[in-house]
């Protein structure tokens, strides 16, 4: 057997190539593939299946209809219906192509004045999705109900029976669509969006909803409890363009009604006047009860309204047009979306007649929207001696118009003058014993050193910057950039207080400072600062320290580590690494074994140095020294760690110590409690640092991700507390 002889599919053969060959027989196509091209054409979506139910639950006479629907109607389309129902004896044929209650020779077609007619909707959806009917008729004792595929009654499980089953129902009928397509994966996978799907689902019942007057309507979501679309049975035609439309539109309306025995027709609906336009024209047509599209009909009443709407304003009009059946050819589309009809331009202007004068008799007012001139924009007024020649004898004065701008309401003012009083003047300052000058810490003094930015080309930083901006949470990013300090609230639980607008929140600043310390790593990778220390640490020494720190704290009796090796290994790690920390992060180490300096992400800012034993012990067992890019990450993660402001001790308490001080918050310190003194330093120092370094820095760089909701907490709504105050 020869592979790979033939032509390849679609392309053209040469006349030569085809002389010598045989003319290929024609066959008939099977079945199933038939039916499945036939369904194709009637069903090409969710939203035409689901007309095409809707429709048959009007035809049965029903007054309300209860729609389901899950991912567009891919998954699961459902509507329940309270009409006539189906007999027990017609459901073996239920689902076979053409099979119809309403038609029985070709000439009812020209009386037709039902929806549907060919009986292909049931059929179709049968084989490219799995079908299940319920239903009860007046005169039957039980509902029942049956599964179908390809046409055919199928068991519900392999191995039962195919007939239906009696089963407990109300009259009417439920049918019920799972997995739309589920056969057909390139038809699939080309929706878009469930998400779409519905809203095109959506605006089909709305027209239905508008349309039939005396049918409830109702449309949710699977395993919502709210509805999309709830519309009662006694509701008016204008009530219902209003909850699906909105009011702009219904209180601009005007109804119309014009009919023409020559041409046999009748019309009649609401339409928009020239008060209401938008961008795109709405218009819904239903034609014998039936709803269609047709581009005459659209371009015609576009063109009655654009000597009324202003340019590229657009109407919205809901127009039911009757015409005598035997003038409408309704069986010229396979969805039955477009139907032809005699003296089409005849009826057309009939229409775009009524309409225009209509529109005639309202257009004594029109409605315009302004918007006040606002004071900062407020033009000097120009006089009338201004226009006039300097030859004037008599110059004529005009009193000069003052504008008065508009006062906003209480509840929209945004209280964040800095001048103001702070809240942290009403909390009582606890008393401490006053530091002397040669205690007092030092102030660092800063070097500038007059050297290029270096330009970062790695990729792993790039990815890493992407990865944050990919991560942005943007109300909250706007929400720091914005923000006013208003106070530190809890150094214990490093809680502080900012105001957004009219909004009052909460902020865990060690997780906000940490993730900002990460992002400025990344953003000056390669050009950090440096501190500089007077006299080389001992690194060995410090990583010592930290281990220490860290043995205490940790369980020695199952971690299985060997402290007494740690220092020796994380300290030949770093001095091996001491090229690369010092191009990268200016953390430089000597041969020896020696740190000299430090990075500096923010100037003005020192990190507490009691920390630095611990960040150079963690530098060995977590970071990842083997991958670039992972190195860099968890290096940076560890720098922020080390830079973010500590947890101090909660404010001692009169007769109080330990975990009984700790459930009083610091503004009821007692007057007795003395604190210890360099706590005491440390919390002014960071008092001053959090208002004055820190958060103005974080409103001028920091991009809040995702991660940051949890420390982010709205404590406070002005709007809000106006509504309390008002029920008050």
């Amino acid at each position: 057997m020869e592979i790979g002889c033939e032509s390849p599919r679609g392309s053209k053969r040469k006349a030569e190539e085809i002389d010598g060959q045989a003319p290929k027989r024609i066959k008939a196509l099977h079945q199933d593939v038939v039916n499945k091209i036939a369904a194709g054409e009637i069903i090409v979506a969710p939203v035409h299946a689901l007309k095409e139910l809707v429709e048959n639950a009007v035809d049965a006479g029903s007054t309300s209809l209860e729609i389901v629907v899950k991912d567009g109607g891919l998954k699961l389309l459902q509507i329940t219906d309270n009409g006539h129902g189906i007999h027990r004896d017609d459901m073996p044929i239920l689902c076979e192509r053409f099979t119809t209650s309403k038609l029985k020779t070709f000439e009812d077609l020209a009386t037709i004045g039902t929806y549907g007619f060919r009986g292909e909707a049931l059929a179709s959806i049968s084989h490219i999705a799995h079908l299940t009917i319920t239903t009860k008729t007046a005169d039957s004792s039980c509902a029942w109900r049956a599964h179908y595929a390809d046409g055919k009654l199928t068991p519900a499980k392999p191995g039962q029976s195919v007939e239906p089953k009696p089963t407990a129902g109300r009259g009417g009928t439920q049918i019920t669509v799972e997995d739309l397509f589920y056969n057909v994966p390139s038809r699939q996978r080309a929706f878009r969006s469930p998400s779409e799907e519905y809203s095109k689902i959506l605006d089909i019942v709305g027209r239905y909803a508008v349309h039939c007057a005396g049918v409830a309507f109702s449309c949710k979501k699977h395993g919502d409890s709210a509805m999309s679309i709830s519309i009662p049975s006694n509701a008016s035609t204008v009530d219902i363009i209003r909850q699906i439309y909105g009011s702009a539109v219904t209180n601009e309306l005007i109804d119309f009604e014009v009919s023409d025995e020559k041409w046999g027709f009748k019309a009649s609906g609401w339409t928009s006047n020239a008060n209401y336009h938008s961008k795109k024209t709405t218009i819904l047509l239903f034609i014998n009860n039936r709803s269609v599209e047709s581009s005459a009909i659209k371009k015609a009443i576009e063109q009655t309204y654009s000597i009324y709407l202003p340019k590229g304003g657009r109407p919205f009009i809901y127009l039911s047009l009757d015409i005598d059946p035997q003038r409408v050819d309704v069986n010229v589309h396979p969805t039955k979306r477009e139907v032809n009809f005699l003296n089409e331009d005849e009826i057309v202007g009939c229409i775009c007649d009524t309409i225009r004068a209509k529109l005639t008799q309202v257009d004594t007012s029109r409605t315009f929207t302004t918007q006040s001139l606002l004071p900062a924009n407020t033009r000097p007024p120009t006089t009338i001696n201004s226009r006039l020649p300097t030859t004037t004898a008599r110059p004529i004065q005009q009193k000069p118009v003052h504008v008065t701008p508009a006062r906003p309401y209480e509840n929209n003012l945004v209280r964040t003058d800095p001048n103001l009083r702070k809240i942290t003047s009403m909390l009582p300052i606890p008393t401490h014993q006053p530091t002397t000058h040669s205690e007092a810490s030092t102030t660092p003094t800063y070097l500038n050193i007059h050297r290029s930015r270096t330009e970062c080309r790695l990729t792993t930083i790039k990815l890493l910057r992407a990865t944050v901006r990919s991560e942005m949470h943007a109300n909250l990013t706007e929400t720091f950039a914005s923000h006013t300090y208003v106070g530190l609230v809890d150094s214990s639980r490093r809680i502080v207080a900012i105001q957004s607008g009219v909004k009052l929140f909460l902020v865990d600043y060690g997780l906000v400072a940490q993730e900002y310390f990460y992002q400025l790593g990344l953003a000056d990778f390669g050009n950090f600062g440096s501190i500089t220390f007077e006299q080389p640490l001992d690194i060995h020494a410090l990583i010592n320290l930290g281990v220490d720190c860290e043995k205490s704290s940790s369980n020695s009796d199952n971690d299985g580590v060997e402290w007494d090796m740690v220092a020796d290994l994380v300290t030949r790690q770093l001095v091996e690494r001491r090229d690369m920390l010092r191009e990268y992060f200016n953390l430089d180490i000597s041969p020896e074994g020696e740190l000299t300096t430090i990075p500096l992400l923010l100037k003005g800012y020192t990190p507490n140095l009691a920390k630095l034993p611990r960040f150079l012990m963690r530098l060995g067992p977590c970071v990842n020294w083997e991958e670039e890019q992972s190195c860099f990450d968890t290096f940076l993660r560890e720098l922020a760690s080390f830079y973010t402001p500590e947890q101090l001790p909660p404010y001692p308490f009169k007769g109080q110590t330990g975990e009984e001080a700790e459930k009083i918050i610091p503004a009821m310190a007692s007057d007795g409690a003395v604190e210890d003194e360099e706590v005491s330093k440390r919390r002014q120092e960071m008092e001053g640092m959090l208002e004055h370094v820190l958060f103005p820095a974080l409103r001028a760089r920091l991009v809040a991700t995702k991660r940051l909701l949890r420390g982010v907490v709205e404590v406070g709504d002005l709007k809000g507390l106006y509504r309390v105050f008002e029920r008050c």
